[in-house]
Order: C-alpha cells, then structure tokens, then sequence
C-alpha cells in the first residue's frame, strides 16, 4: 500500500476499530508502521505527510484486526534494554516482570559466582537478563514447552548470553535440576485463575499461550508450591526464592511459603502500585 504516513495510521487505526483506546490504537500503528518502513516512529508524527509504501499492509491490518498482538507482528519485543525475539508459543514479556529482574541483581550483588535457575523461561528474558547484568553468574533456565525452549536458545545466541536451557518440569519436582545447589531461583510461573480469562483482551487470550498463563481455580498457587517443594531440595542455605505473583492472591502466596518453613518473606509493589513480586529464603537444615 502506498500512501502518506498519516494515512498509513489511519488505515491501521480503523482495523483495530475499538480493541484498543484511541491513543493506544495509534501508537500501535506507529510501531508496527515503523517496523515494516524500517524508519523510525518519530517520523510518522513529524512527516505525516511524506508519502510511502508498507508492503502486505493489508494483510498487517487484518492481523491487527484479529488482536494480534504487536510483538507477535514485528516479532521482537524490548525487556531491560535488549531486544528479545518473540513468537506464539512463549508469553511477551511484559515492563512488570523487568522489577523481578531487578531484585534479584539485588539479591546477587554480595555473591562473587551465584548459581541462578529460571523456572518457567518462556523466551528466555528473565535468564538472559540476568546473564547480561550478572556477568559472573552460572544460571539455567527450565521450560517444559519446546516452542519456548527454541526461542529462549534463539534469544540467547542472539543476545550472546551464556546460559544453560533445559526442559524440566515445574510441577514434577524439578527433577532435571537435581544435584546442584543454587544461590537464587526465579520464576514467573502460570498464575491466573480461569475464571479471569472472560474478563481479559483479546490480544491476550487469544494469540498468547494459556499453558502459559492459567491455572485452574481450584488451586491457583499450584505453581507456586510445587516449585517452593522442589527448591528446599536444590537451594543452598539461606538461598533465594523469587516470583512474580498474580496481586489478588499476594497474601496467600506469602502464606504457603511461610508454611512450607521459608524465611524472610517479602512482598513488592510493581510500578502500577499492585503487590507483584515475592521473595524468601531457604533456611538452613
């Protein structure tokens, strides 16, 4: 399609139609335009008028019409200052979980060689993200789906990081990770009941992996304590166990640590104010 810049907005606005709000809608566009221009989004808002071509816009506009999300169509997604490939068959990283990221560095920042593992990788932005700041550290990441462990593997190559990718099972007691000893473990492990789907976007459910995101009603924070259970076996003394946690269930979580006799427990606030992150520590046997 050939045409101006602002055109080319307009076009991928009235796709969308009211998925998403006006704003919101725009700046999707712009995004998606600039990729497949290859310039920048700047000039769609300083040079509406230039006139240009976008190949198969067309068909970029039915995707955005479906809820595509915008990652899946450029294919690339920014988390904690890298650009991370992304794909259907692992979840989009999200600006949340790079707090997550964060407080573990903060955790590592005494340990002169920290053994990290990552539950649950998807594509990889947690480990990876943490190979990049923690340079010395030794760190394997775990995922039971093999379209997630392909581009976790495709994302560290990319991303030069050096860190080991295994399947492994999170709800069968991490029995590939048996026999180390490790100094963190992080997980962003499926979190949201089923019951919540209905009320979610689209671009949600119906384009990211549910493996990947729910859990059933009946025991929401199963995740959470058959991976606290397994890591009592694979954590050293006084060791870290992060997650990122669904908000509505923050206080139970905290609750099913505490009764599977961990230490130190402390819940954390994302920058949207929502309780998001907790950590505890292994006590010594």
């Amino acid at each position: 399609m050939r045409g101006s810049r602002a055109d080319i907005i307009n076009y991928l606005c009235q796709c969308m139609g009211d998925l998403y709000p006006a704003e919101e809608a725009r700046r999707i566009a712009r995004i998606v335009a600039a990729h497949k221009s290859g310039s920048s989004e700047m000039r769609f808002i300083i040079e509406p008028d230039e006139v240009i071509e976008i190949d198969d816009l067309e068909l970029i506009g039915n995707e955005l019409a479906t809820g595509r999300p915008v990652q899946y169509i450029t294919g690339e997604c920014e988390f904690c200052g890298n650009k991370f490939s992304v794909r259907e068959g692992a979840l989009i990283p999200r600006p949340e979980t790079e707090e997550l990221v964060m407080w573990a560095t903060e955790c590592a920042k005494d340990m002169t060689s920290p053994h990290l593992a990552d539950i649950c990788t998807g594509s990889g932005c947690i480990a990876i993200s943490l190979a990049k700041l923690l340079p010395n550290a030794i760190i394997t990441a775990t995922d039971i789906s093999d379209d997630a462990i392909a581009l976790a593997q495709e994302n560290a190559a990319r991303l030069d990081a050096d860190i080991t990718i295994i399947n492994d099972d999170a709800l069968g007691g991490l029995q590939a990770l048996r026999g180390n000893r490790f100094d963190i473990i992080v997980s962003n492990p499926p979190y949201i009941p089923l019951s919540e789907r209905e009320g979610m976007h689209i671009n949600v459910t119906h384009h990211e992996p549910h493996i990947a995101l729910f859990v059933d009603d009946s025991d929401p924070l199963l995740f959470y304590r058959k991976i606290a259970q397994a890591a009592k076996e694979i954590l050293s003394d006084n060791g870290y166990l992060m997650f990122e946690i669904h908000s509505p269930l923050a206080e139970e979580c905290a609750q099913m640590l505490q009764d599977e006799e961990y230490s130190e427990i402390e819940i954390r606030k994302d920058f949207f104010g929502r309780d998001r992150m907790i950590c505890c520590r292994r006590r010594p046997k």
